[in-house]
């Protein structure tokens, strides 16, 4: 596989060897685009960060491998902080896939990556991100990408595990005609607060972005959704529309959803909706009349909310996720 990136030009490695092999195509974009200063995390990272993928796509490359990385904590009472940074050139196309899990240890680990991603005029670029952290990691981590005219940067957000989670996948639609979408997903079980979102600055003309966020909270778990979209002065022709839905398992749990707006133009188009649910008892009826349990229809029911986001993984991605649905709803009625 990475012979066949070699032979299109394609750079994936890790951030340590970049930074020694590539040190002025490293220089020239770390750190642009997440600053060291802006909160907490961002500068623990940037004091300690190790590791983490590099990809670099020349002009004109259109790629269509996924390529896919791992992270894994390994050790107890741990803190993981890898620094990802992306550059995919003008008119060129790649999607990246990063899994990541954990063992269950009995006291809590810390992940705090930081990722930044170049996406160049009329380049498209994918990330998608399936965390199943395991129940003790607190995943508090930055990612944010830059986006030059008629580009376009796809975020698939897939969060089931972790204690805590803070992750606001952010693009920065800064030339004319960018492109962005988000398509997350958050489910939390009992003891677990996923708080996800995401943020979009329109700093340039006609740029669109499209976010859609699906949570489901189980067993006294609280999902989040927290999202920030802004206007700039130059935003003339743009727009934005956003839809949060929540499915509810029980009275126990609870979801919030906490948007916030700002607009400097008022030649833009913003169009917000949220809605929080239970599992329809007409569709419980329906497949019960139809000799399946109640515990599977609820599973199928779930899993079908959130097909929107499994069916842009590819197919093992999509499998998996299913099956890690349909796990966490077991023992969710009765």
């Amino acid at each position: 596989m990475k012979e066949e990136f070699q032979k299109q030009g394609i750079i994936f490695t890790d951030t340590d060897t970049a930074l020694q092999e590539y040190p002025e195509l490293f220089k020239k974009y770390f750190g642009k685009i997440v600053s060291n200063s802006e909160h907490k995390f961002a500068a623990l990272n940037g004091a300690v960060w190790s590791g983490g993928t590099f990809i670099y796509v020349p002009k004109g490359v259109q790629c269509d491998i996924p390529v896919q990385t791992y992270f894994r904590i390994n050790g107890e009472n741990a803190g993981q902080f890898e620094r990802s940074l992306i550059i995919v050139d003008e008119g060129a196309s790649i999607q990246y896939i990063e899994g990541c899990t954990a063992p269950n240890y009995s006291t809590n680990s810390l992940h705090a990556a930081t990722v930044e991603i170049v996406v160049k005029r009329d380049a498209s670029f994918r990330y998608a991100t399936m965390q199943n952290w395991s129940d003790n990691v607190y995943n508090l981590v930055t990612e944010r990408g830059r986006v030059e005219e008629n580009g376009m940067l796809e975020w698939i957000d897939g969060n089931l595990g972790s204690k805590v989670n803070m992750k606001y996948p952010c693009s920065i639609l800064a030339g004319p005609h960018a492109k962005t979408s988000v398509l997350s997903m958050a489910f939390a079980n009992y003891g677990q607060h996923l708080d996800a979102g995401c943020k979009v600055y329109h700093n340039a003309p006609h740029t669109s972005s499209t976010l859609i966020s699906k949570s489901v909270a189980k067993d006294g778990g609280k999902t989040d959704y927290r999202g920030s979209v802004y206007f700039g002065k130059h935003s003339d022709g743009s727009k934005s529309h956003i839809e949060c839905d929540t499915i509810l398992m029980d009275d126990l749990s609870s979801s919030d959803t906490i948007p916030f707006n700002e607009i400097h133009n008022s030649n833009v188009s913003l169009e917000h909706e949220a809605k929080v649910s239970k599992v329809s008892e007409e569709q419980l009826y329906y497949m019960m009349s139809r000799g399946i349990s109640e515990e599977e229809a609820t599973a199928m029911i779930v899993n079908g909310f959130m097909e929107p986001i499994t069916k842009e993984l590819p197919m093992e991605y999509a499998v998996e996720m299913n099956s890690l649905i349909t796990m966490s709803m077991e023992g969710s009625v009765g």
